[in-house]
Parts: structure tokens; C-alpha cells; sequence
């Protein structure tokens, strides 16, 4: 089995489980929430160590005990992408399952098991991007949408499109459901390599709000910023995003 084809048994099998735990009515929305990280997590870091034992490996939720920054090859795995929205049994969450070589985001898939049927997006399947709106549609934060995001969605005249997790949100771009996704605040690894791998291979800008690559397998492994969107809309939006506030 090969890396991309790996990532994407990976993500939909830990999907189906989690939908399966979320299925079983045993737990609460919180505790459901703990049950399906620590459920799929196990799952995913047993796969990855059996199929790919020479790589390196992060986890959002495993300790990390330094080996992977030695590796060429990491595989940077969320095993649910928007927690909250799963134990609430929401569709906008996302299992992350990505490889890193030397520090790009090379290979990814990203399952959103809680859509009719579930779908996975992957690296290795492109699909063609349908024609953009304009103005722009972009999505954000439904709890605690960017300061930023905000303002360039004001300067562009967008329409908000509030969603969960990051890898829904970036997976709307990749799927043609909105053009924009920025985001600014606070994220970490995990929440990005594998979205970030499919948007690129769909053929969408990624970046950080800078315009700076996105390099993961990083030592401290925050990273808070991010860009993602049709190539069109790039040079604007990084433009908007470094001019001062008024």
C-alpha cells in the first residue's frame, strides 16, 4: 500500500470507528468527545507504527517523545478535527492523516465522516475545482471567528460561511463550497499538514497569513496562522492581511 493510498485506508477506517463509537449511545456529548479521541487515536498510531515503523509520527493526541525531529518522513495525524462538533454530532469534523517529508506536506487525506456517506479527500485523487463566486465566500470560525478574517471579509465584500473544524473549512475550498479560508489565532500542526496537502494538491494557494511556506515537523509545533484558497484570490487577501489596521 502506498503513502497516499495508506493515509486515506487510515482516515476513512478511523472515521467509520468513530461514528460507530458516537453510534453506541453510551456517552455524553463531552465525554463522546474523549471517548472518540482516544478511541481513534489508538487506532491510527497502532496502523501507522505497524505499516510505517521507520517514520516519524505526531499526534495531537499522544505525547511527543522528540524521536520524530531526527526523520525525514513524519506522519502528522488529529484524530478528530473539531471535537467539539463531533460530540455534538455535527457534520463539519474532520479525521487528519498526513505525511510530512522533510518538512512539506507532501501526502494527506482528510475524512469527513459525519456528511451523507462520508467522504474522503486525498492528495492522490484530485477532483477539478467548479467555478469561484465573486465576491468571495469565506469561511470561519462558528465560535470565535478571526479579528482578521472579519476585516478582509469586509474589504472583499465576502459572504461568511461559519463551520468547525479547520480541515471542514478547508475541505469547503477544496470541494468548491466557498473560495477563502484564513484563519488566525492559534492552531498546531496537526490541524493544517493534512488539509494543507490536499488543497495544494487540488491545486489551491496555501501559505502562512505572511506568505510564508507552511513547514511542519517542527520542534515547537504551534503554528497559528494560515491561508488557504483559490490562487486568484491569494495576492488580495495576503495584501489586506499585512496592510495596518486603519
Amino acid at each position: 500500500m502506498g503513502d497516499a493510498e495508506l493515509a486515506a485506508h487510515l482516515a476513512e477506517t478511523a472515521g467509520r470507528i468513530l461514528m460507530e463509537v458516537r453510534a453506541s449511545g453510551i456517552f455524553s456529548p463531552k465525554a463522546l468527545g474523549k471517548a472518540g479521541d482516544l478511541t481513534a487515536n489508538q487506532f491510527l498510531v497502532a496502523a501507522i507504527r505497524e505499516a510505517r515503523p521507520d517514520d516519524g509520527l505526531l499526534s495531537e493526541e499522544s505525547k511527543c517523545d522528540g524521536s520524530r525531529l531526527s526523520k525525514s518522513r513524519v506522519w502528522i495525524i488529529d484524530p478528530i478535527d473539531g471535537t467539539r462538533e463531533y460530540g455534538e454530532a455535527r457534520s463539519d469534523w474532520a479525521v487528519h492523516v498526513a505525511l510530512a517529508v522533510d518538512g512539506e506536506p507532501v501526502i494527506g487525506a482528510v475524512a469527513l465522516p459525519g456528511l451523507d456517506g462520508g467522504i474522503v479527500l486525498r492528495t492522490d485523487r484530485q477532483t477539478a475545482l467548479p467555478a469561484g463566486a465573486n465576491p468571495p465566500r469565506m469561511v470561519v470560525s462558528r465560535t470565535r471567528p478571526a479579528q482578521e478574517a472579519l476585516a478582509v471579509a469586509e474589504a472583499l465584500g465576502a459572504e461568511l460561511i461559519p463551520m468547525g473544524s479547520a480541515g471542514a473549512k478547508a475541505m469547503s475550498v477544496v470541494r468548491g463550497e466557498a473560495e477563502i479560508y484564513l484563519h488566525t489565532g492559534g492552531q498546531y500542526e496537526w490541524d493544517s499538514c493534512a488539509p494543507a496537502a490536499v488543497a495544494a494538491a487540488h491545486g489551491l494557494h496555501i501559505s502562512r497569513v505572511d506568505g510564508s511556506p507552511l513547514i511542519y515537523n517542527q520542534e515547537d509545533v504551534y503554528m497559528p496562522d494560515l491561508l488557504i484558497c483559490r490562487k486568484e484570490w491569494a495576492d488580495r487577501v495576503l495584501e489586506l492581511v499585512s496592510a495596518p489596521a486603519a
